[in-house]
């Protein structure tokens, strides 16, 4: 009988016998998203940016609005700070995780 290579996975602290595939192994661990910073959730195209750096925001505060899929999203702070930075521009085209706006 062949043995096969098995590793160790712990999933909420219950431990499995596996194979683990050299894609799984070798994958980005998951980094949380930073509460400063405004990220595009999908591909599109920058109509407005809405904050000027050194603006004051509230939490809630309309940032950017980005133009996916025929629909105008209004991305907004999920904090109440200071615009340290703004990234994109009107027109410029996006990518999904692209961090559009920095707020601290």
């Amino acid at each position: 009988m062949e043995k096969k290579d098995t590793d160790k996975l712990v999933i909420d602290h219950t431990s499995y016998t596996t194979r683990l595939s050299s894609r799984f192994v070798s994958r980005k661990p998951y980094e949380p998203p930073v509460p400063g910073r405004i990220y595009s959730f999908i591909p599109g195209t920058v109509v407005e940016v809405l904050v000027n750096p050194g603006d004051t925001v509230n939490e809630g505060d309309d940032v950017v609005i980005l133009d996916a899929m025929k629909m105008k999203n209004r991305l907004k702070s999920h904090i109440t700070g200071k615009v340290v930075a703004v990234n994109v521009s009107p027109g410029d085209r996006v990518t999904k995780g692209a961090v559009l706006a920095e707020i601290s």
